[in-house]
C-alpha cells in the first residue's frame, strides 16, 4: 500500500508540473541570419563622385539572453563581402577592388507587447548597441585592414510559430567612419557613414 501510495504522488507531481515546464519562459535566443547591407560613401570626389562599398549579401548570427521579459541582452557577428568601386553619376558604380567587412557588436533589445497567444503571434523590438567594423580593403597597390568604431540602431519583427521557434526581420543602421589614412599611408579623408542592413532569420529559444 506504502509502495502504491508514493507511485501514485509521483505520478501526481509529474503530471502538475507538466504544464509548469510547458509555460517556461524563454531565456537565450539564437538567430542565424541572411540578408544584404547598403554601404554608405566613405568619400566625395569632384563632380559628384564617391568611394564606397557596393551592396552585397550579409551572414551572421545573433544572441540574446532575456534580462526581463521585455528587455534584453544581445550580441551580434555579421561578414560581408563586397566590391570597392567609385560610384559616377549616370554610370553608376567602377569596381577599384574587393572589400571584406566584419560586423561585430552588443546592446540592448526592448521587446514590445506581442500580439499573440499561447507563445505564438507577432512581437515588434527595437535595439541599438556598439561595437567594430573591420574592413579589409585590396585595390591594386592599397591593401590596408582597419578597425574603427561603430554604433547601430534599429529594430525588427519576431514572428512566433511555436513557443521556442520563429521566424526574425531585422533592419539596422551600422553608423561609423572608415579610417584608410593610417592604414595605407594615404591622405584619404574619409567621412561617417551609415551602412543599412537587413536580414531575415531563424530564431530559436532555449
Amino acid at each position: 500500500m506504502r509502495t502504491r501510495l508514493v507511485s501514485l504522488a509521483s505520478l501526481a507531481i509529474a503530471v502538475a508540473a507538466t504544464p509548469v515546464m510547458a509555460q517556461r519562459p524563454t531565456v537565450a535566443r539564437v538567430t542565424p541570419y541572411v540578408g544584404y547591407m547598403q554601404f554608405g560613401s566613405y568619400a566625395d570626389g569632384p563632380l559628384g563622385t564617391s568611394i564606397r562599398n557596393a551592396g552585397a549579401p550579409l551572414y551572421g548570427v545573433q544572441l540574446g539572453f532575456d534580462l526581463t521579459p521585455n528587455i534584453a541582452f544581445v550580441g551580434n557577428v555579421g561578414y560581408s563581402a563586397s566590391n570597392l568601386e567609385v560610384g559616377v553619376p549616370i554610370l553608376g558604380g567602377l569596381d577599384l577592388g574587393t572589400s571584406n567587412v566584419l560586423l561585430y557588436d552588443a546592446g540592448l533589445q526592448l521587446r514590445l507587447p506581442s500580439v499573440g497567444t499561447l507563445g505564438t503571434g507577432v512581437t515588434p523590438y527595437l535595439e541599438a548597441g556598439a561595437g567594430a567594423m573591420r574592413t579589409e580593403v585590396s585595390a591594386g597597390p592599397i591593401n590596408a585592414r582597419s578597425t574603427n568604431f561603430a554604433m547601430n540602431y534599429g529594430g525588427g519583427i519576431d514572428l512566433q510559430l511555436r513557443r521556442n521557434i520563429g521566424l526574425r526581420g531585422s533592419v539596422k543602421d551600422y553608423v561609423g567612419k572608415l579610417d584608410l589614412k593610417e592604414p595605407t599611408g594615404f591622405d584619404i579623408n574619409t567621412k561617417q557613414t551609415h551602412n543599412w542592413a537587413f536580414s531575415v532569420g531563424l530564431n530559436v529559444g532555449f
